[in-house]
């Protein structure tokens, strides 16, 4: 999917003229006009960060639905996004911020609500406690989410309309998720972020999976309950935050990756639900810029937009699922 994203759609290059392009970029050899600046400062690096933020939603979202045992503990329900559109949003109509300011706001936004959540959730000892003691906080941090986000979805909608339409506008983008800002710096910073948490991930999923036994049985196979659950949170909190502050709050992906995920492999798997995080955006944003705007009138819809499309369906599609397996 990532080549067909760089060598097709709009604009297609060939694999061997993609070759001459990347080798003149890197040893300043003679470009190609035209062809090397929408390569080099559209298509590549649009997918780098597609990719990037589309794994770091996908290792959030696997954490959460793996640590809580529950495949709606998502940085999209339990109200992780929320906090960042908010601050973000915030940023944008109150202080009239853009570019990295907004991005760090939605950071800033992002950890402090998943702070606020795990506090009130930990009033039932999330990290400690008996077999059942884990889920039962689980579940109270999935309500305190949905309570928090609810709430932060009502700021959202009284600060645009406080908005005059072009602050209002340049807001929505930002809320709908989009790669329109996806540039080289966005790319290194992200990968930078990425080269300590994903690390961070395969030191926990050892861990995390003796976590799935149950409380009890973990702390007697010698893990530290109460420690590997604030880590595993502060970690996908962490990976979610950095995506959403590079491209907004892109609907779902940290929601649907992991079930997907499960599906191919037969048994939860973070490097799945990596992967297909990062299928699922580069495919929605190829099918946003590229077919949407033949079916559209030549209407371009932020990847968001199309993410979100996908997965309210499967949101109940899982439920009715569910439904009969209690059955």
């Amino acid at each position: 999917m990532f080549a067909v994203y760089v060598l097709l759609g709009s604009y297609t290059v060939t694999i061997p003229d993609f070759f001459r392009i990347l080798a003149a970029h890197l040893t300043g050899g003679e470009r190609i006009p035209g062809a090397s600046f929408i390569v080099m400062e559209n298509k590549l690096p649009r997918a780098v960060v597609g990719t990037l933020i589309g794994a770091a939603f996908g290792l959030a979202g696997g954490l959460f639905q793996t640590m809580l045992r529950n495949p709606l503990a998502s940085p999209d329900v339990i109200g992780i996004s929320y906090g960042a559109s908010a601050a973000a949003v915030t940023a944008i109509v109150v202080f009239g911020a853009s570019g990295a300011a907004v991005s760090g706001a939605a950071l800033i936004g992002a950890l402090g609500v998943a702070a606020v959540i795990y506090a009130i959730s930990r009033g039932g000892s999330l990290g400690s406690g008996g077999g059942n003691g884990g889920s039962a906080a689980g579940n109270r941090l999935i309500l305190a989410g949905v309570g928090i986000a609810a709430a932060l979805h009502a700021v959202v909608s009284f600060l645009m309309t406080r908005a005059d339409i072009r602050t209002a506008a340049d807001a929505l983008v930002w809320l709908n998720g989009s790669l329109n800002s996806a540039n080289w710096d966005r790319a290194a910073t992200l990968s930078l972020v990425l080269l300590v948490l994903i690390p961070a991930v395969s030191a926990l999923a050892g861990p995390l999976r003796i976590l799935e036994l149950g409380d009890d049985a973990a702390a007697g196979l010698g893990i530290r309950v109460g420690f590997t659950r604030l880590a595993v949170v502060v970690t996908a909190v962490s990976l979610a935050a950095v995506a959403t502050a590079a491209a907004g709050p892109v609907a779902f992906v940290a929601f649907v990756a992991g079930p997907i995920a499960r599906r191919f492999v037969n048994k939860a798997s973070l490097p799945a639900s990596a992967f297909v995080g990062a299928l699922i955006v580069l495919t929605a944003d190829y099918f946003a810029a590229n077919i949407a705007p033949l079916l559209l009138d030549g209407t371009v819809l932020p990847v968001g937009v199309i993410t979100g499309a996908l997965g309210a369906p499967f949101l109940l599609w899982l439920l009715v699922t569910a439904n009969r397996k209690d059955a």
